[in-house]
């Protein structure tokens, strides 16, 4: 049956996906040490970088098991929303782990130490590999998420940076250039912070049931009030489930000569919500005129691309 046959190319996901973690801890371990033995900041920035990855891919795996649950009495909506509450948790963490580090960096310029360019060749070579072989596990999977995508995509950056410390580690072997470990730690501090800014807005977006960017609310009430024997679409309000999937509740002012195929006309009102925005959840109330007036609704409630007062 189809629906046995995706179970159980979940499962087979979930299972590289762990692999894949258990992978980039192990890396972190070794990069660490390595880091510590060699005295290279460069090398425990990429760690904890690792560290990140490996922490957001334990989410991701935890994520899709809780989401497979059913919705409850507790949570209506369900649960996918914990993927989102866990990249926020990693996202906050990984931003005081690079203001600590650029912080720690800069004191290596006005006080540089001996660093051990071959330890930094050796350990950044063996996260070459461990990288290369994420990417390789990643590569089929990424069509099934965005999360997915985005950790195949951090996996790969990590492989250049891996290759950039390799080649800082043969500078100072052959050059003595010291300030190419604390310059690459920035460089990766850089890239870290990069990503933070890029991510958190809209994990925070999401958290406050912002309404999707993509979604013009005006045009959404002007084709709910196209609908025959729709006079006006009012109360609009529209939130993020999660990064997939959006609700919204309006009220529909119905005309009183329209009440007999009410059944049609909300049917018509859905299928334009589901087939022209995406919009598989919707609660939508009928009123008849007088009813609206009587409620005095300000019919004008988008404010700059969001869901205004009721």
């Amino acid at each position: 049956m189809p629906h046995a046959h995706d179970h159980g190319a979940e499962q087979a996901s979930d299972r590289r996906i762990v692999l894949t973690v258990a992978l980039n801890l192990a890396l972190t371990v070794a990069q660490i040490v390595g880091g510590a033995l060699a005295g290279s900041v460069a090398l425990i920035a990429d760690a904890l970088h690792n560290l990140n990855d490996a922490m957001a891919l334990v989410i991701v795996v935890v994520a899709r098991r809780i989401g497979r649950r059913r919705a409850d009495r507790m949570r209506t909506f369900g649960y996918r929303r914990a993927r989102t509450v866990g990249a926020l948790i990693n996202l906050v963490a990984l931003g005081v782990v690079a203001l600590v580090l650029a912080y720690e960096s800069i004191l290596r310029f006005a006080d540089p130490r001996e660093v051990g360019g071959w330890t930094m060749i050796v350990v950044a070579g063996v996260a070459l590999i461990v990288d290369v072989a994420t990417v390789l596990l990643l590569a089929g999977m990424r069509k099934g998420g965005t999360d997915v995508r985005a950790a195949f995509v951090h996996n790969l950056a990590d492989a250049l940076a891996s290759l950039a410390v390799m080649a800082g580690g043969a500078a100072i072997l052959t050059l003595g250039w010291s300030w190419v470990d604390p310059a690459l730690s920035l460089a990766i501090v850089g890239y870290v912070a990069w990503q933070v800014a890029a991510m958190l807005p809209e994990t925070v977006r999401l958290l406050m049931e912002s309404a999707p960017r993509d979604l013009d609310l005006e045009r959404v009430a002007a084709r709910l009030s196209e609908v025959s024997g729709v006079r006006d679409a009012h109360h609009l309000h529209a939130w993020m489930l999660d990064e997939d999937r959006c609700a919204l509740e309006a009220h529909l002012v119905v005309e009183r000569d329209a009440a007999p195929r009410l059944d049609e006309l909300m049917r018509e009102a859905h299928r334009r919500l589901r087939d022209e925005f995406g919009i598989h959840h919707a609660t939508l109330e009928p009123e008849f005129p007088e009813v609206a007036a009587a409620g005095g609704h300000d019919t004008s409630l988008i404010v700059d691309g969001t869901c205004g007062p009721s």
